[in-house]
Protein backbone atom coordinates (compact mmCIF):
# COMPACT_ATOMS: atom_id res chain seq x y z
CA UNK A 1 0.00 0.00 0.00
CA UNK A 2 1.41 3.02 -0.79
CA UNK A 3 2.30 5.80 1.84
CA UNK A 4 3.21 9.32 1.90
CA UNK A 5 6.78 9.95 3.13
CA UNK A 6 7.04 11.68 6.55
CA UNK A 7 8.46 15.44 6.58
CA UNK A 8 9.72 18.04 8.96
CA UNK A 9 6.39 19.90 8.78
CA UNK A 10 6.25 19.83 12.70
CA UNK A 11 9.29 20.40 13.30
CA UNK A 12 9.93 23.67 11.50
CA UNK A 13 6.13 24.65 12.92
CA UNK A 14 8.06 24.10 16.48
CA UNK A 15 11.14 26.36 15.50
CA UNK A 16 8.55 28.97 14.20
CA UNK A 17 6.65 29.17 16.91
CA UNK A 18 8.54 28.09 20.13
CA UNK A 19 11.82 29.04 18.97
CA UNK A 20 13.44 25.45 19.45
CA UNK A 21 16.38 24.92 17.25
CA UNK A 22 16.77 21.41 18.62
CA UNK A 23 13.80 19.19 17.98
CA UNK A 24 13.75 15.61 18.84
CA UNK A 25 11.59 13.01 17.92
CA UNK A 26 10.60 10.30 20.01
CA UNK A 27 9.17 6.58 19.88
CA UNK A 28 8.75 4.11 21.67
CA UNK A 29 8.83 0.08 21.07
CA UNK A 30 7.34 -2.85 23.64
CA UNK A 31 4.43 -1.25 24.95
CA UNK A 32 2.13 -4.27 24.41
CA UNK A 33 4.88 -7.40 24.81
CA UNK A 34 4.99 -9.68 27.85
CA UNK A 35 8.54 -9.91 28.26
CA UNK A 36 11.53 -7.58 27.75
CA UNK A 37 11.70 -3.78 28.39
CA UNK A 38 10.25 -0.87 27.07
CA UNK A 39 12.33 1.03 24.62
CA UNK A 40 12.44 4.56 23.77
CA UNK A 41 14.27 6.24 21.10
CA UNK A 42 14.82 9.52 20.58
CA UNK A 43 16.45 10.92 17.41
CA UNK A 44 17.70 14.65 16.16
CA UNK A 45 17.57 14.27 12.64
CA UNK A 46 17.99 18.72 11.61
CA UNK A 47 16.29 19.53 8.52
CA UNK A 48 17.94 17.32 5.98
CA UNK A 49 16.22 15.15 3.22
CA UNK A 50 16.03 11.45 4.99
CA UNK A 51 16.76 8.23 3.68
CA UNK A 52 14.71 6.30 0.87
CA UNK A 53 11.80 4.13 2.72
CA UNK A 54 11.50 5.77 5.93
CA UNK A 55 8.33 5.80 7.49
CA UNK A 56 7.17 3.86 10.33
CA UNK A 57 8.55 0.94 11.77
CA UNK A 58 5.90 -1.39 11.33
CA UNK A 59 5.58 -0.85 7.57
CA UNK A 60 8.82 -2.30 6.73
CA UNK A 61 9.66 -5.71 6.59
CA UNK A 62 12.13 -7.15 8.76
CA UNK A 63 15.13 -6.97 6.71
CA UNK A 64 14.66 -3.44 4.86
CA UNK A 65 14.40 -2.17 8.58
CA UNK A 66 17.73 -3.67 9.68
CA UNK A 67 19.36 -1.86 6.46
CA UNK A 68 17.44 0.93 7.17
CA UNK A 69 18.47 1.52 11.08
CA UNK A 70 21.90 0.96 10.03
CA UNK A 71 21.68 3.62 7.75
CA UNK A 72 19.72 6.03 9.89
CA UNK A 73 22.48 5.63 12.68
CA UNK A 74 25.10 7.36 10.56
CA UNK A 75 22.44 9.81 9.14
CA UNK A 76 21.01 10.90 12.29
CA UNK A 77 22.41 14.13 13.98
CA UNK A 78 22.53 12.24 17.39
CA UNK A 79 20.26 9.48 18.73
CA UNK A 80 20.05 7.79 22.26
CA UNK A 81 18.14 4.82 23.85
CA UNK A 82 16.24 4.29 27.15
CA UNK A 83 14.82 1.46 28.25
CA UNK A 84 12.61 0.73 31.14
CA UNK A 85 12.51 -3.01 32.66
CA UNK A 86 10.14 -5.64 33.65
CA UNK A 87 10.48 -4.97 36.85
CA UNK A 88 10.18 -1.26 36.82
CA UNK A 89 7.20 -1.57 34.65
CA UNK A 90 5.48 -4.00 37.15
CA UNK A 91 7.21 -1.59 40.09
CA UNK A 92 5.46 1.79 38.75
CA UNK A 93 3.36 0.69 35.54
CA UNK A 94 3.43 1.33 32.14
CA UNK A 95 2.94 5.02 31.46
CA UNK A 96 5.71 5.96 34.65
CA UNK A 97 7.83 3.38 32.47
CA UNK A 98 7.51 4.81 29.70
CA UNK A 99 8.49 8.52 30.44
CA UNK A 100 11.64 6.58 32.49
CA UNK A 101 13.09 5.20 29.20
CA UNK A 102 12.19 8.71 27.28
CA UNK A 103 13.94 10.34 30.05
CA UNK A 104 17.20 8.32 29.94
CA UNK A 105 16.78 8.03 25.88
CA UNK A 106 16.56 12.55 25.98
CA UNK A 107 19.56 12.89 28.64
CA UNK A 108 21.39 10.02 26.77
CA UNK A 109 21.87 12.76 24.11
CA UNK A 110 24.88 14.61 23.81
CA UNK A 111 22.87 18.05 23.50
CA UNK A 112 19.45 18.67 25.40
CA UNK A 113 16.71 19.55 22.71
CA UNK A 114 14.83 22.37 22.98
CA UNK A 115 11.65 20.83 22.27
CA UNK A 116 10.21 17.02 21.95
CA UNK A 117 7.88 15.55 19.00
CA UNK A 118 6.31 12.37 20.91
CA UNK A 119 4.60 10.40 18.50
CA UNK A 120 0.75 9.47 19.87
CA UNK A 121 -1.88 11.54 21.46
CA UNK A 122 -1.06 11.18 24.90
CA UNK A 123 1.86 12.89 27.04
CA UNK A 124 3.78 10.51 29.07
CA UNK A 125 6.60 12.88 29.92
CA UNK A 126 5.22 16.55 31.00
CA UNK A 127 7.64 19.05 32.33
CA UNK A 128 10.01 20.18 31.99
CA UNK A 129 10.12 18.57 28.46
CA UNK A 130 8.36 20.91 25.72
CA UNK A 131 6.00 18.09 23.99
CA UNK A 132 4.23 18.37 21.00
CA UNK A 133 2.18 14.95 20.38
CA UNK A 134 1.24 13.58 16.82
CA UNK A 135 -0.50 10.64 16.23
CA UNK A 136 1.26 8.68 13.97
CA UNK A 137 4.27 11.19 14.13
CA UNK A 138 6.04 7.88 13.31
CA UNK A 139 4.58 7.96 9.97
CA UNK A 140 4.55 11.94 9.10
CA UNK A 141 7.19 13.46 11.12
CA UNK A 142 11.26 12.47 9.87
CA UNK A 143 12.50 12.44 13.44
CA UNK A 144 9.84 10.36 14.63
CA UNK A 145 9.97 7.75 12.08
CA UNK A 146 14.07 7.51 12.40
CA UNK A 147 13.09 6.93 16.44
CA UNK A 148 10.37 4.08 15.64
CA UNK A 149 12.90 2.59 13.01
CA UNK A 150 15.79 2.57 15.28
CA UNK A 151 14.13 1.46 18.51
CA UNK A 152 12.26 -1.71 16.84
CA UNK A 153 15.79 -2.79 15.73
CA UNK A 154 17.77 -2.43 18.66
CA UNK A 155 14.91 -3.56 20.92
CA UNK A 156 14.18 -6.46 18.55
CA UNK A 157 17.93 -7.77 18.43
CA UNK A 158 17.63 -7.52 22.47
CA UNK A 159 14.76 -9.69 22.91
CA UNK A 160 16.86 -12.25 20.82
CA UNK A 161 19.62 -11.71 23.00
CA UNK A 162 17.55 -12.31 26.20
CA UNK A 163 15.95 -15.48 24.43
CA UNK A 164 19.11 -17.68 23.90
CA UNK A 165 18.29 -19.42 27.73
CA UNK A 166 14.74 -19.54 26.68
CA UNK A 167 14.83 -21.19 23.49
CA UNK A 168 10.59 -22.57 23.47
CA UNK A 169 9.69 -18.82 23.50
CA UNK A 170 10.52 -17.32 20.88
CA UNK A 171 11.85 -14.25 21.25
CA UNK A 172 13.76 -14.00 18.50
CA UNK A 173 10.89 -13.94 16.34
CA UNK A 174 8.12 -12.67 18.09
CA UNK A 175 10.01 -9.83 20.80
CA UNK A 176 8.21 -10.83 24.08
CA UNK A 177 5.13 -10.40 22.31
CA UNK A 178 2.44 -13.09 22.79
CA UNK A 179 3.04 -15.38 19.69
CA UNK A 180 1.13 -19.10 20.02
CA UNK A 181 5.01 -20.08 20.30
CA UNK A 182 4.70 -17.65 23.16
CA UNK A 183 1.79 -18.58 24.65
CA UNK A 184 2.64 -22.25 24.75
CA UNK A 185 5.88 -21.66 26.21
CA UNK A 186 4.03 -19.75 29.37
CA UNK A 187 1.43 -22.50 30.00
CA UNK A 188 4.02 -25.67 30.18
CA UNK A 189 7.17 -23.23 31.52
CA UNK A 190 6.19 -20.35 33.47
CA UNK A 191 6.80 -16.65 32.92
CA UNK A 192 10.58 -16.08 32.37
CA UNK A 193 12.83 -13.25 34.37
CA UNK A 194 12.04 -10.98 31.32
CA UNK A 195 8.69 -11.15 31.93
CA UNK A 196 6.13 -8.40 33.05
CA UNK A 197 4.42 -10.09 36.04
CA UNK A 198 1.99 -7.87 37.13
CA UNK A 199 0.02 -8.10 34.03
CA UNK A 200 -3.32 -9.39 33.33
CA UNK A 201 -2.28 -12.57 30.53
CA UNK A 202 -0.83 -14.84 34.20
CA UNK A 203 -4.98 -14.70 35.17
CA UNK A 204 -5.73 -17.22 32.66
CA UNK A 205 -2.93 -19.85 33.77
CA UNK A 206 -3.56 -21.20 36.51
CA UNK A 207 -0.63 -22.62 37.44
CA UNK A 208 1.28 -19.75 37.41
CA UNK A 209 -1.43 -16.80 38.67
CA UNK A 210 0.20 -17.25 42.12
CA UNK A 211 3.65 -15.15 40.73
CA UNK A 212 1.41 -12.18 39.86
CA UNK A 213 2.48 -8.76 41.39
CA UNK A 214 -0.35 -6.56 42.72
CA UNK A 215 -0.37 -3.21 40.82
CA UNK A 216 0.53 -0.34 43.67
CA UNK A 217 0.62 2.15 41.13
CA UNK A 218 -2.58 2.57 39.79
CA UNK A 219 -3.64 6.11 39.82
CA UNK A 220 -7.02 7.13 38.17
CA UNK A 221 -5.84 10.39 37.55
CA UNK A 222 -2.92 9.34 35.03
CA UNK A 223 -4.46 7.67 31.94
CA UNK A 224 -3.01 4.08 31.52
CA UNK A 225 -1.79 3.32 27.96
CA UNK A 226 -0.27 -0.32 28.51
CA UNK A 227 -2.21 -1.28 25.08
CA UNK A 228 -1.87 -5.02 26.68
CA UNK A 229 -2.43 -7.46 23.58
CA UNK A 230 -4.95 -10.70 23.68
CA UNK A 231 -4.21 -12.98 26.51
CA UNK A 232 -7.44 -15.88 26.02
CA UNK A 233 -5.77 -19.01 26.12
Amino acid sequence: MPYEPPTHTVERSLRATTGAKIVAGVDEVGRGAWAGPVTVCAAVTGLRRPPAGLTDSKLITPKRRETLAEELEGWVTAHALGHASPEEIDEVGMTAALRLAAVRALEGLPVRPDAVILDGKHDYLGDPWQVRTVIKGDRSCVAVAAASVIAKVRRDKLMAELGIDHADFGFAANAGYPSPVHRAALEERGPTPYHRLSWAYLDALPQWRHLKKARTWADASIPEIEGQLGFDF
